[in-house]
């Protein structure tokens, strides 16, 4: 490793930014640089200088509008976000166990729930259960939107990398509190487009969706792929998801107000559908179709909508989280996902990885995704970010 090249680069970086102190800075490594990281992180961190410094590592990075997939490097961004205060939290899969309270994890991060406006999580996806984390953590701070992902790691071995300030962990994860007059807003494009029309559950076993509409709902299912086009209904083959309304109290639902999960299984003879979730009786669902098109549309009708209401508002900069199901092998082109961040809300200084899984709030929830695209933007508190 060239140290004094690194070096030098950090600073040169660091020179760049022109409007302020470093804030926060976030690191994602590919593996090739897992022997050398904790020297890495201290160089940065001093050469930089960057006061709060997370991250975690990934076979493919986010540096800008470009995509770096499968090649080995290092990405670093730097945020000088006025008023914000920012504190990092380790967590372990163990606490996650030991977390049966709400007053676990403000004492755990020894601080007052009421004070954070939102965070940032990076974890390891082979130690950690992130849906159990992920639900006691909304327990000790409720209403807080948090946007993430699982590490990438090298293989045979799955071996992953958490980075906090200077230390390196192979398990666990880190959270980033975003405190003061700074918060998160964002985007959440799940890939897909729904296609048919809105239904209710009318009886649900667990994961099993017996009855939609009081019909049997592979019926439902059925019914809806044959009323598509010729070209949709090919399109759909082996495409076919589910939307699961979040909050049911809004007037219409669009696109973003439905949480997509797999269609697992269907049975023609019992009219079951199983699902990836664990939906209830009464609440709406709309399938869903997934393809790069879909995705395209979706990720760009999301940054459209969030352009407009952060219209006028300063954005400090951002983090996308990309599924490693995207990218070239999915839309046949390179830096898909980045590039269009930039085309509606750039230029903005941008970092990211390709995740195991993206951390993203859907309605007044926080969720574990899959095939998603996932931006986090620093933006003032007072800006109209969309509500949890």
């Amino acid at each position: 490793m060239d140290e004094s090249g690194l070096a030098d680069w950090a600073r040169r970086l660091r020179l760049r930014l022109r409007v302020g102190p470093v804030s926060l800075g976030l690191v994602f490594l590919s593996p090739k640089f897992f022997p050398h990281a904790q020297q890495v992180l201290e160089i940065l961190r001093v050469h930089a200088q960057i006061p709060v410094l997370a991250g975690c590592s990934s076979q493919g990075l986010v540096a800008g509008g470009e995509e770096i997939e499968n090649a080995g490097g290092l990405v670093l961004c730097l945020y000088s976000l006025p008023g914000a205060r920012i504190s990092l939290v380790r967590f372990t899969q163990q606490q996650v166990e030991e977390a049966h309270s709400p007053d676990y994890w403000p004492n755990v991060a020894g601080m007052d729930a009421k004070l954070v406006n939102a965070w940032l999580a990076f974890m390891d996806p082979f130690h950690m259960d992130p849906e159990a984390w992920l639900q006691s953590w909304q327990a000790g701070f409720p209403g807080q939107a948090v946007y993430g992902g699982l590490a990438g790691g090298s293989f045979p071995e799955p071996v992953s990398q958490v980075y906090m300030d200077g230390e390196v962990f192979e398990d666990g994860g880190v959270a980033v509190a975003v405190c003061g007059e700074v918060t998160l807003g964002g985007v959440v494009a799940q890939g897909c487009t729904p296609i048919g029309e809105t239904w209710t559950l009318t009886r649900v076993e667990q994961n099993r969706i017996r009855h939609i509409g009081n019909r049997p709902a592979y019926n439902v299912l059925v019914e809806t792929v044959n009323q598509l086009s010729p070209v949709e209904q090919q399109l759909a083959m082996g495409n076919l998801f589910i939307g699961l309304v979040v909050d049911e109290y809004l007037e219409e639902f669009r696109r973003g107000d439905f949480l997509v999960r797999n269609l697992l299984d269907g049975d023609p003879q019992t009219g079951v559908l199983e699902v990836g979730a664990l939906p209830r009786a009464g609440q709406t669902v709309q399938f869903q179709r997934r393809d790069a098109a879909a995705a395209t549309q979706d990720l760009t009708e999301q940054l459209k909508s969030v352009h407009g209401d952060m219209e006028g508002t300063e954005i400090y900069g951002g983090c996308l989280f990309c599924c490693n199901g995207r990218g070239r092998r999915f839309f046949g082109r390179a830096s898909h996902d980045a590039g269009l961040v930039q085309n509606e809300l750039g230029p903005l200084g941008l970092a990211g990885f390709f995740c195991n899984g993206e951390i993203a709030p859907i309605g007044s929830g926080n969720f574990v995704h899959s095939h998603t695209a996932a931006l986090a933007l620093f933006v003032k508190k007072e800006a109209r970010t969309a509500p949890l």
